[in-house]
């Protein structure tokens, strides 16, 4: 009977104590230096990032940029889903928006979270091992898992309804008519790496063939003419990082541009294109900047930062062009436990502004008028 009482007394207390703590609430911040020239065509209003938070330290978390009023507002989703103890969770690796709905993949806690686009309220999580990319075709969300498969989404029940079989430690996808392109990896076993791009029909849902690139893949990005731009990120040892295109007419690869890529985005004809190269010989990191023009497939003698400003910018981890001005946004990792920045480039390569961010800023979703 006393432990009874003790046990109601604490709960009566805790709930007190809940009752009592503030709540998380929007606040947001003016971007100094913030101008943003669309010539009258806007088409998107902002942008929310994904900050990936390092492994095993449940700091995912979610920032919106304002492209029209020049503001960035932390945290939204703990403000907006503030009976979810955990918050976003451990290590946000990917984010789309398709629909009305928001899609953050979150690979150590192992999920899809699922929001509501407009307002950021969870509409579902939906539990996927070792998450790690999402594309859309239809009505289904595709999520690569690292386990090796990737798992089909209804986005109208949010349920997984099937699994493909894909290579090992497959990451991220294209999508190219009614293919699917996935990118093997094998990444959790060196020096055993895979070296194939899975091809799937997704009307089928079947994988139709592999195609030969290089070991340890990582990034896809697709040009307008259909073209396949490949990430290898070698072996950190002699084996460099190196771009690969792929023709998907005979699904042959066709170039090697003798540059390293860790993460890539095609605009407008451009191929905006970073590295940071690791190697366990020096064991220091190589980074680089590189522009090339995809119509032509001609590596252009510019980086596409201008200004030498680049050199403010420790570890680059994300990327993405702003549809209506071409800015370009770089994150920055600075030492991967500590807020990174954002940083804006006007389409010339010059640098706008800065914005501090959460702790690994990386992945963009460009939210439309």
């Amino acid at each position: 009977m006393q432990r009874l009482l003790v046990c109601c007394l604490l709960i009566i207390l805790s709930a007190g104590c809940r009752k009592d703590m503030p709540r998380p609430t929007i606040a947001y911040k003016d971007i100094p230096g913030f101008s943003r020239n669309t010539d009258g065509k806007t088409t998107v209003k902002g942008f929310y990032l994904l900050n990936e938070g390092n492994m095993n330290m449940n700091k995912s978390s979610l920032d919106y940029v304002d492209l029209i009023n020049g503001r960035y507002i932390r945290k939204m989703y703990e403000a907006k889903n503030t009976t979810i103890v955990k918050g976003l969770g451990d290590v946000g690796n990917d984010l789309r928006i398709y629909g009305s709905k928001l899609y953050a993949v979150i690979n150590n806690s192992n999920k899809v979270e699922v929001m509501d686009a407009a307002t950021t309220r969870v509409l579902k999580q939906i539990p996927i091992r070792q998450s790690r990319y999402v594309v859309f075709y239809k009505d289904n969300a595709y999520v690569t898992s690292n386990e090796g498969y990737v798992a089909i989404i209804d986005t109208a029940t949010l349920n997984e309804t099937g699994r493909i079989p894909t290579g090992r430690n497959p990451e991220q996808m294209a999508i190219i008519g009614n293919r699917l392109y996935v990118a093997n990896s094998g990444g959790y076993s060196p020096p055993n790496y895979e070296r194939t791009v899975s091809v799937i029909n997704l009307d089928t849902r079947q994988e139709l063939k592999r195609i030969d690139v290089a070991i340890n893949l990582h990034r896809l990005a697709v040009d307008e003419e259909g073209d396949l731009y490949v990430t290898s990120r070698g072996d950190y040892y002699t084996i460099p990082s190196r771009l690969y295109v792929v023709d998907t007419k005979t699904d042959k690869v066709k170039k090697e541009f003798p540059i390293g890529a860790s993460n890539l985005v095609i605009h407008n004809g451009l191929a905006y294109i970073y590295c940071v190269e690791w190697s366990h010989i020096t064991h220091k990191n190589t980074i680089t900047y590189s522009l090339i023009d995809v119509k032509t497939e001609q590596l252009l003698d510019r980086k596409f930062i201008t200004d030498g400003t680049d050199k403010e910018i420790t570890i680059p981890y994300g990327i993405a062009v702003d549809p209506d001005t071409e800015d370009v946004f770089v994150t920055d990792a600075l030492n991967y436990v500590t807020p990174g920045f954002l940083y804006c480039f006007d389409k010339n390569g010059k640098k706008k502004w800065r914005m501090g961010t959460g702790d690994i800023p990386a992945h963009f979703a460009f939210v439309k008028q």
